[in-house]
């Protein structure tokens, strides 16, 4: 395993958070002896910090396929999202906002906070019907001119899920909304950086990306508006950002995660996508080996980078702290592996019990080495386990690790 900082650890967390990309750290650890300067200063420090930001901008722009000027720096995905929602319903009145409730918790709960929230409903993968999405658009819009109220302020679509990995019908969703007149917000976390994103052709009003889930920084993000689109902007107090989102910038992590996003060209995305994508297809291979455990969420229009896995007859956090004594860093959508006291809400709508889900993920510095390690340590667990359980569900009579 390379880059993750734990000598004999296999991280296979990366949906959570990407380490550190090496072009990233180097970005930031030479920042470190850069000027301390406010970047709206006009003196020579000052220009030097904008400028460093400005070229920052630019790679990300690059990375989305949009314009800097678009790109709206942010302390992270969770803001990016709660300034979209945010901006998107200060300027009209607060008609209902529809969501799945595969997205994210950032995306629900900044938006039961600000209007009522409209369940778009999701297929057994996690999916939205585009159709289905602008019948409840056209239901919704009827319904608020028969009684006098405000027709839908936004729509919510993830590009991929954060959980299962579903790939969404983003610009299908996008095209329902356009043609109804109903802005959209784009969680773009999950993809970028492991899709090809292009936000220019995608045309959502409003996109939130996060730095550290594509190998940045964390605690930098941005909001990426349609051009045209005029926003309230969440955070006040400053005219940073055109206006957009005041305070002083975080200059280490915007540096950081321009370094990360210029490392993303095509070609690294592409080969990235291709070694992320055998490791995983392995991953499940070796998963199911073992009886009683089952692929959750489409195998086939998913992140190359993320799967999900049920498995029968265990709880989730003893196959979590198996694997971890185990050496191997994974997650769960049960209550118990996250900071949350509820069980994922994804995988609820799903129709899987997140209390049996393992969420297995890898990235730049998985190696083979990793899946190895998963695929000789899981039937040992999850045997185990089923044993002192008293489960019916065994274990393969022979489980070998897999060769690098």
């Amino acid at each position: 395993m390379r880059g993750a900082g734990l000598t004999g650890r296999h991280y296979l967390d990366h949906a959570s958070t990407v380490p550190l990309r090496p072009e990233a750290a180097d970005a930031v650890r030479a920042w470190l002896e850069g000027p301390a300067a406010d970047p709206g200063r006009v003196h020579h420090e000052g220009h030097v910090v904008r400028a460093a930001i400005e070229e920052a901008r630019g790679h990300v722009a690059a990375l989305l396929g949009v314009r800097p000027r678009q790109v709206v720096f942010t302390s992270g995905g969770t803001e990016a999202v709660n300034a979209a929602v945010w901006g998107a319903t200060r300027s009209v009145p607060r008609g209902p906002i529809l969501a799945a409730a595969v997205e994210h918790s950032a995306v629900r709960e900044a938006s039961a906070r600000l209007a009522p929230v409209l369940e778009l409903p999701v297929d057994g993968a996690g999916r939205l019907d585009p159709d289905a999405v602008a019948d409840m658009l056209a239901a919704a819009s009827a319904l608020a001119s028969a009684v006098g109220s405000a027709p839908p302020a936004l729509v919510h679509c993830q590009w991929a899920n954060h959980e299962v990995g579903t790939v969404q019908p983003v610009a299908d969703v996008v095209d329902r909304c356009r043609k109804a007149g109903v802005p959209v917000h784009v969680d773009a976390a999950m993809a970028a950086g492991h899709l090809d994103v292009d936000l220019g052709a995608l045309d959502a009003d409003l996109v939130s990306v996060s730095a550290h889930k594509l190998g940045g920084p964390p605690g930098v993000g941005a909001l990426v508006v349609r051009r045209g689109t005029r926003i309230e902007p969440l955070l006040v107090g400053g005219l940073q950002e055109r206006g957009r989102r005041a305070g002083m910038e975080n200059v280490l992590g915007i540096v950081g995660f321009g370094a990360a996003a210029a490392a993303l060209d095509a070609g690294t995305r592409a080969a990235e996508r291709v070694a992320d994508r055998r490791r995983t297809d392995r991953l499940v291979e070796a998963a199911r080996a073992v009886g009683g455990v089952a692929q959750v969420g489409d195998p086939d229009g998913r992140l190359p980078h993320v799967v999900c896995l049920g498995v029968d007859g265990v709880e989730a956090e003893p196959v979590l702290l198996g694997l971890d004594r185990a050496g191997i860093a994974a997650h769960s959508g049960s209550a118990c592996a996250s900071e949350s006291l509820e069980p994922s809400p994804v995988l609820a709508a799903m129709g899987v019990d997140p209390s049996h889900s393992l969420r297995l993920s890898v990235g730049w510095s998985s190696g083979d080495e990793d899946v190895a390690a998963f695929a000789h340590a899981f039937p040992a667990v999850v045997g185990a386990l089923r044993s002192l359980s008293g489960g019916d569900h065994a274990p393969a009579a022979t489980a070998q690790p897999i060769e690098p």
